[in-house]
């Protein structure tokens, strides 16, 4: 069995940005997740409470967005790559 690895490149503006102390990890609106898929991960991953959970997605659903956690810019990396492969769009700004 071989072992494949993906090698990730960055742009310059990503490079600059990533040298900023605090960095918001940013849950997008898309026409895919459900409620509470949205919900199960924030729970799941974030570790946020059921209602917490809940005022997220209802504010990602009337306003296309919200910031779901604040860190360093590799620590919202790990956590976008995490939300990115339970299918969530995220972004880290």
């Amino acid at each position: 069995m071989s072992t494949e690895t993906k090698e990730e490149t960055f742009t310059l503006e990503e490079i600059l940005t990533s040298l900023k102390t605090v960095h918001r990890l940013i849950l997008w609106n898309d026409d895919v997740n459900t409620f509470d898929h949205v919900i199960h991960c924030m729970m799941k991953y974030l570790d946020y409470s059921e209602s917490q959970a809940e005022k997220i997605a209802w504010e990602v659903h009337n306003k296309g967005k919200c910031a779901v956690l604040e860190g360093s810019f590799t620590e919202m990396e790990v956590y976008r790559k995490i939300l990115k492969q339970e299918g969530l769009t995220v972004s880290v700004e």
